[in-house]
């Protein structure tokens, strides 16, 4: 069946009359209950029988991209208008990608336009990529493989193509040091961006009210811990439930999960600004670039809800009766401390931003780069488990080279609520730690902020999938 329609769809040369029949043809194998219109389930049925390979979630956007009376079917008109515009955009990112005009494309010309792009891979990746895409095993690609791969498959530029290599939104592990996730142009006019965000945003705040006990107990070793107190996991969750019951696990949570919106919208929109002050070529951002704005918009958001991230850290280590909400602890920091307290601990979060999305984004591309080199065959597309798997880990290493720094910020801002405790710069804290309790000292808290990670990245992913799901996103 599937070698039957590569010859009907995938000739080299149709006159209008003859594509017309062959988009007939096809739709009416894809029609199997011949009720004039073809839905989701019947595309997905037909193009599995037909031997396509169409991507997650293909099927629904083909029929959502083409169904103008928005009756959840294609009619023919509406089947053939979908496939003619598509192919003419496949058509013109084959032409974008064919560098030297010959009518083929070869891996030099696939990697010099993932460079373009921003993203630097190898001669033995790019030839992966090719290899997915090329049928008759020439290690070229014509405009027939071209169009055969991606006709059933709503890719329709470079971008969009090569998504699955950029980070995933998915990720929550509750530091929002990350690089933001990139959009594409069709999910920029269309709207989807904000559904993806929120999305990712609601699996945030989900994430992170699961792991809010580990990580009030690291924000609790991180400022209170020491060699002559030994606070230990279990000693500090029991000191916890005697002070306020099994409730004040959870406090600090309300604010962690209210600035998530902000943060997100803010680093998201100065993302898309800097990128287009530092790109070397309109519409075109390398990898350094990529880094330099990604780490430009962290500051951005920072600087924006700081003040929240001091709240959280006062709410979260307050004792019972302490603040009676997040108004009250924020006109109380003000009346005692003054407007400035605000931004206590500002100097180290910003500095940690640097050494975080740097080795993130080295890590991440170090690994996955590694996974399919090794252990993929014939394929670009390394698959989302191991994304995940990928985004942990580089996650985990952030925090492992910024944790000194997530800590003098902590204890910076929470100086003032801790009885006795000199208010100290950042230099001198640095010193005082490292002098008292040793090297390891600047690592006190780590243990849960680890024990999160997994559960945090399960959950945020769970809910992010079921999210997608009701708000119509497809990939």
């Amino acid at each position: 069946m599937y070698q039957v329609v590569r010859k009907l769809v995938f000739t080299d040369c149709q006159c209008a009359e003859d594509a017309s029949k062959t988009y007939e043809d096809l739709f009416a194998r894809l029609d199997t209950n011949k009720d004039g219109k073809v839905d989701v389930s019947e595309l997905k049925a037909g193009l599995a029988a037909m031997g396509f390979k169409p991507g997650k979630g293909a099927a629904q956007k083909i029929v959502s991209s083409g169904d103008e009376d928005k009756d959840e079917g294609l009619d023919f008109n509406e089947f053939s208008k979908y496939l003619k515009e598509h192919e003419k955009k496949l058509q013109l990112t084959f032409k974008s990608l064919d560098k030297n005009s010959d009518g083929r494309l070869d891996s030099m010309e696939i990697q010099q336009s993932l460079a373009d792009l921003g993203l630097d891979i190898s001669k033995e990746e790019a030839q992966k990529i090719l290899q997915s895409i090329d049928v008759d095993g020439t290690m070229t690609v014509d405009w027939n493989e071209w169009r055969e791969h991606f006709l059933f498959n709503p890719a329709t530029n470079l971008q969009d193509i090569i998504r699955y290599w950029k980070h995933s939104t998915v990720l929550d592990i509750g530091d929002s040091l990350t690089i933001p996730d990139e959009f594409t142009e069709e999910e920029k006019t269309t709207g989807l961006w904000w559904k993806q965000l929120s999305a990712g945003a609601m699996a945030g705040a989900v994430s992170r009210t699961g792991t809010a006990p580990l990580d009030r107990m690291k924000v609790f070793m991180q400022v209170h811990a020491s060699k002559s107190n030994k606070i230990n996991l279990v000693g500090g969750f029991k000191q916890m439930l005697k002070e306020g019951g099994v409730a004040s696990l959870w406090r600090g949570n309300g604010i962690n999960v209210l600035k998530i919106a902000p943060e997100t919208a803010i680093k998201f929109m100065a993302y898309e600004q800097y990128k287009k002050i530092l790109a070397s070529e309109p519409g075109k951002v390398r990898t350094h670039e990529r880094f330099i704005a990604g780490s430009l918009a962290g500051a951005t958001a920072q600087t924006a809800i700081y003040p929240m991230e001091v709240m959280k850290t006062r709410l979260t280590l307050r004792k019972t009766g302490q603040y009676s909400g997040m108004f009250d602890c924020a006109k109380k920091i003000v009346k005692r401390e003054g407007v400035k307290a605000f931004y206590k601990g500002y100097v180290p979060n910003i500095l940690g931003i640097i050494p975080y999305a740097g080795i993130d984004l080295a890590v991440y591309e170090s690994l996955k780069n590694f996974w399919l080199s090794h252990y993929v065959k014939d394929s670009a597309n390394p698959g989302i488990l191991v994304l995940l798997g990928c985004g942990t880990i580089s996650s985990t290493c952030g925090q492992l080279a910024s944790y000194p720094l997530a800590l003098i910020r902590t204890r910076m801002q929470a100086q003032a609520s801790v009885e006795g405790s000199e208010q100290l710069p950042m230099n001198l804290m640095v010193k005082k730690i490292v002098e008292k309790e040793g090297f390891f000292g600047l690592y006190r808290g780590i243990l849960p902020n680890f024990m999160k990670v997994i559960p945090a990245v399960s959950i945020s992913y769970v809910v992010y999938e079921y999210m997608r799901s009701g708000l119509g996103i497809q990939k």
